[in-house]
């Protein structure tokens, strides 16, 4: 009888404890869940905010109708659903730079030690306009930590730390902030008008299976959606797909999955005109009164507005803040 060699046993061995823990690559583990009491018990918020969760690397296909995402499709029988969303590029960073500046920048890589110079991104749109605002990062050690990563927090995920306009400046980077801070503003009834949320590499699905994405989804989602208010809503969308399928003349990134949940989505909406993220972010500016930049200016970018039950936007339009603007040459 063959005896198995001392290297196959080990390999054997680690592959079982990785299946143990879940279907987690790398260091990224399923993150402990927000620390909160029932979504009922939350206050209520009498403002409406606009909220933007983004997971990792999956084709529509493998989110609508998979049985491993039940969550996830609830949500989308029961709210709005993009069946023509489309990311603009590949991989990651790119498209969450297109996602908050209307472009990618010129940056085709997820670089972690390259910087965007623009006083043309949504912290400083948001800011001009005296909007509050969080970039909520699971496993963030502190804000403004500039660090490739830690733990299950990417950069690479995280876009806000690449404008200088943010980076640099220290009373903006303290605006991304981690998952202890989003759990005390729900409690507290402090989420900001517009929130970004970018779970941990096991969370999102890049490195662990799309039931534990799932599985977060579950336990997070509730407590956001209580929080949203009167008219706000959630968009859930994916940031690349698996494949090069595009459109709108821009995007090849793949087709993917968006979602529009909360009180201010059409309930069991559907659209099938295409959008990317570009349109995405034009439909935020929208319902923000704020100005279009970049690649959202594009008609052919497309707009979630079909999936909202009102386009009414949910702050006034003012004046812009010119102390709030910060140009960097």
């Amino acid at each position: 009888m063959s005896r198995s060699h001392p290297t196959t046993l080990l390999a054997a061995l680690l592959a079982s404890i990785a299946a143990l823990l879940g279907g987690c690559g790398g260091a990224a583990r399923a993150g402990r869940p927000l620390d909160l009491p029932p979504p009922a018990s939350l206050p209520a918020s009498a403002s409406s905010h606009v909220v933007v969760l983004v997971m990792e690397n999956a084709e529509y296909g493998d989110v609508i109708g998979s049985s491993q995402m039940p969550y996830v499709n609830s949500l989308a029988r029961r709210y709005g659903l993009a069946s023509a969303s489309y990311a603009i590029t590949h991989p990651s960073l790119p498209n969450y730079l297109a996602l908050t500046s209307g472009s990618t920048q010129g940056i085709e890589s997820d670089c972690t030690d390259c910087a965007v110079l623009t006083g043309t991104d949504l912290v400083n749109e948001l800011e001009s306009a005296s909007i509050s605002w969080r970039a909520y990062m699971e496993d963030l050690p502190h804000p403004c930590f500039k660090g490739a990563s830690a733990g299950g927090y990417a950069k690479k995920h995280d876009p806000f730390l690449y404008y200088r306009d943010v980076a640099e400046n220290p009373k903006r980077c303290r605006h991304v902030v981690g998952f202890g801070a989003l759990a005390s503003d729900l409690r507290a009834g402090r989420l900001p008008r517009f929130a970004w949320i970018s779970p941990n590499l096991c969370d999102d699905g890049h490195d662990c299976a799309p039931r534990t994405a799932d599985r977060f989804l579950a336990r997070t989602v509730p407590a956001l959606l209580r929080e949203l208010g009167p008219h706000g809503f959630l968009i859930l969308t994916w940031d690349e797909g698996s494949s090069e399928e595009g459109c709108c003349g821009v995007a090849h990134g793949g087709h993917i999955a968006t979602i529009l949940a909360g009180p201010g989505a059409r309930r069991g909406a559907r659209i099938s005109a295409p959008v990317d993220h570009y349109g995405v972010l034009g439909t935020i500016e929208d319902m923000l009164s704020l100005p279009r930049i970049g690649g959202a200016r594009e008609a052919g970018a497309g707009s979630l507005a079909g999936l909202l039950v009102s386009t009414r936007p949910l702050v006034p339009r003012r004046p812009p803040n010119l102390t709030g603007i910060v140009r960097l040459d």
